[in-house]
């Protein structure tokens, strides 16, 4: 499983990269437990420091779980955990606004799709429940809690894994977006009434399972957003 590399030039890096050649090739997959430290060590003629260190990295982005007296095993569970790194890398990048937006929107349009072929029906009655209580929330904190359940909730809906994991990894920036998208609306006078109207024909559309009617609602869910911060199509 493991072979020596002797031309990689950081020889931990060497164990990462064997690592990921062997969840590319099947030959370890989710919960797959691997080889002690001893094993890696002689098999690619590096340091048992070394191999420590790699494993210390790929347990830093959620790839790797230690557990005690047991060894090290790929993660079997990658909620909250996975490429955590990633959505820290996107903040300093201080990716703009419409950056955002941009991002947002490629990913929800095709959620909208998948959910309305995939939603299952106690999906759609919490769903409705949320929108339910986004009609009486009695504040602004409360809606925008209520309206971030309702996006991830269409999102995991989808059944799509990577769109998934990659709504889930950028979390941190998407609920911001959301939360100034809402200040933005609301702030040109576009009414807490628009966005529960739109937010209703999206589930309309989902329970009619109609995945074009649904891929429009979310059209015009971003159409508003984009029209409150001034950008064209």
């Amino acid at each position: 499983m493991f072979t020596s590399n002797s031309k990689t030039p950081k020889v931990y890096h060497q164990v990462i990269e064997q690592i990921k050649n062997n969840i590319k090739s099947g030959k370890l997959k989710k919960g797959d437990r691997l080889p002690s430290e001893r094993e890696m060590s002689e098999s690619l003629g590096v340091s048992r420091a070394s191999i420590r260190e790699a494993l210390r990295a790929l347990e830093v982005v959620g790839l790797v779980e230690s557990r005690q007296g047991a060894g090290n095993y790929i993660k079997t569970n990658f909620d909250n955990s996975l490429f955590e790194p990633l959505s820290v890398m996107f903040m300093l990048q201080e990716s703009s606004i419409e950056e955002m937006y941009d991002l947002r929107e490629t990913l929800e349009l095709r959620c909208a799709r998948l959910s309305a072929k995939n939603i299952e029906n106690n999906e759609l009655e919490l769903l409705t429940a949320i929108l339910d209580r986004m009609y009486i929330a009695e504040n602004e904190d409360e809606s925008l809690e209520l309206d971030i359940k309702f996006h991830y909730l269409i999102a995991k809906t989808s059944r799509n894994t990577l769109l998934i994991n990659v709504l889930e990894v950028i979390s941190q920036l998407m609920d911001e977006f959301i939360r100034k998208s809402r200040a933005q609306i609301l702030h040109t006078g576009k009414t807490r009434e628009n966005l529960l109207e739109i937010h209703e024909n999206l589930v309309r559309a989902l329970k009619c399972r109609d995945a074009s009617k649904a891929h429009n609602a979310m059209v015009e869910h971003f159409d508003l957003i984009r029209g409150s911060y001034g950008y064209k199509k």
